[in-house]
């Protein structure tokens, strides 16, 4: 068989430690016997992806296996589905949780890729395993179409409860600030206004980033101050960062309470990067921790559904929310990791351990928040449209008192269910990146939110 290959990565990332996964997971292709065709260096941009489409068409390969190194957004996998008949596979590969940056977040990509290519109704094989372990057996599985992605069933529509029916009405009316939209190639974070008002009766407003930045260069100096001394009461090293740059992320804080008192905002979608550090210089990382530690759920990358999500869990759980990825699951360990840049509500903090201020490990500017998540049990939501189909997916998991597996604000978990099964399940559904998390278990009246909003039900 003539398999043709396109290694996908992003140059933000840690590169040196991609071509060093890169390599393994050539080796272990070589190892198959089949004619490997395509390039062997990572593909960070669209012309040379495009490049290595045309590689692979003159080439007329059998198959077409995507190599997910390091995460990309789901626009040339999508262009890569489009373009081949053949059948279509993804290899994405785990990292050590040794406590430092995410240098890959290769599971992300492969999460986004599972949408997008869900909503575009193409059928794909795919693989989350290390290439410098014993992975013969599950690439031959593969390549033989033994691991197809398949599609989950959606369960009926719950019975509506009275907790159900007050959780709806407490989200109905309230409106979302969408500042800036959402990146190419993150069709997890697409929505449609008129969807949003039908299912929900939530409003959207949309804004550009210039509304934020504007108000943010304009606060007094005063009013930033004060938001350093919440910074500052809650977190230790904001001497070790750039002074200036922490000034802006902080204005930015005070720029979101402007609009939502202007606007009467119940949540808000930011199109975090890279805008906020490109052209304005600084994160809206730690103000979003703020923000939703005071139950204003801030939704990144331009998350409109995500913004939803958030203020139905809150709703259920009278409590701040945390919008978080997945970015790791071991089945082995039988465990997950959820984990986001810096953003996770306060509250959310391991007893005993001292959150500290730090920079974004790609952009390299604060502020943002670093701690491990408390022990405890969970519930994660997410109100989903994969497969082009409106519905919430509901799961359940224990927080475990590990040690810190990534930098920013992570958490180890335990799902109810065996973590192989979990991710399996993950795939087929074409969940999308995002899921709110809640300390507790708001099961039963999450069960009822979604009969009250005519959403069928999908626990995993």
């Amino acid at each position: 068989m003539k398999l043709g290959i396109l290694p996908l990565g992003r140059p933000t990332f840690d590169v040196p430690f991609a071509e060093e996964n890169l390599t393994a997971m050539l080796a272990a292709l070589d190892a198959t016997g089949h004619e490997i065709v395509g390039p062997r260096e990572l593909l960070f941009d669209e012309v040379a992806t495009k490049a290595g489409i045309a590689a692979l068409k003159a080439a007329e390969v059998d198959q077409v296996m995507i190599l997910q190194v390091t995460f990309t957004d789901a626009s040339m996998t999508v262009a890569i589905g489009a373009a081949f008949a053949q059948p279509l596979s993804i290899w994405s590969i785990p990292e050590p949780r040794l406590g430092g940056r995410l240098r890959l977040n290769s599971f992300c990509g492969l999460n986004l890729a599972s949408h997008a290519l869900g909503l575009n109704n193409r059928a794909f094989g795919w693989l989350y395993a290390d290439p410098t372990g014993d992975v013969a057996a599950d690439l031959t599985a593969m390549l033989a179409g033994g691991r197809p992605s398949g599609k989950l069933t959606l369960g009926a529509v719950p019975e509506a409860t009275e907790a159900g029916r007050a959780i709806a009405k407490a989200v109905n009316g309230q409106r979302i600030a969408r500042i800036g939209e959402h990146p190419a190639g993150f069709d997890t974070c697409a929505y449609d206004k008129a969807d949003m008002k039908a299912l929900s009766g939530v409003e959207v407003d949309e804004l550009a980033l210039e509304d934020l930045f504007d108000l943010a260069r304009a606060v007094p100096a005063e009013a930033a101050a004060e938001v350093r001394k919440q910074a500052d009461a809650e977190l230790s090293g904001l001497d070790e960062v750039d002074p200036e740059e922490l000034d802006r992320s902080l204005r930015l804080k005070v720029g979101l309470d402007t609009l939502k008192e202007k606007g009467g905002y119940g949540a808000f979608a930011i199109r975090c990067w890279p805008e906020t550090f490109t052209e304005y210089g600084g994160a809206v990382c730690g103000p979003a921790s703020m923000m939703g530690e005071a139950r204003v759920p801030c939704a990144c990358e331009a998350d409109v559904y995500g913004a939803l999500t958030q203020m139905v869990l809150s709703a259920a759980a009278d409590a701040p929310v945390f919008l978080t990825d997945l970015v790791d699951m071991d089945a082995d360990d039988d465990t997950g990791v959820v984990w986001h840049c810096g953003q996770a509500p306060i509250s959310m903090i391991e007893p005993g351990v001292a959150a500290e201020a730090t920079i974004h490990t790609n952009r390299k500017q604060p502020l943002l928040y670093q701690f491990p998540l408390k022990a405890g049990e969970v519930t994660l939501m997410r109100i989903s449209q994969a497969h082009g189909r409106p519905h919430m997916v509901l799961s359940h998991a224990m927080m475990l008192t590990r040690p810190m597996a990534f930098t920013g604000t992570s958490g180890v978990l335990r799902f109810g269910r065996g973590a192989g099964d979990v991710l399996s399940d993950i795939i087929a559904s074409g969940l999308e990146h995002h899921m709110a998390l809640a300390y507790g278990d708001h099961r039963d009246a999450l069960r009822g939110a979604a009969g009250a909003m005519g959403l069928p039900l999908l626990e995993i």
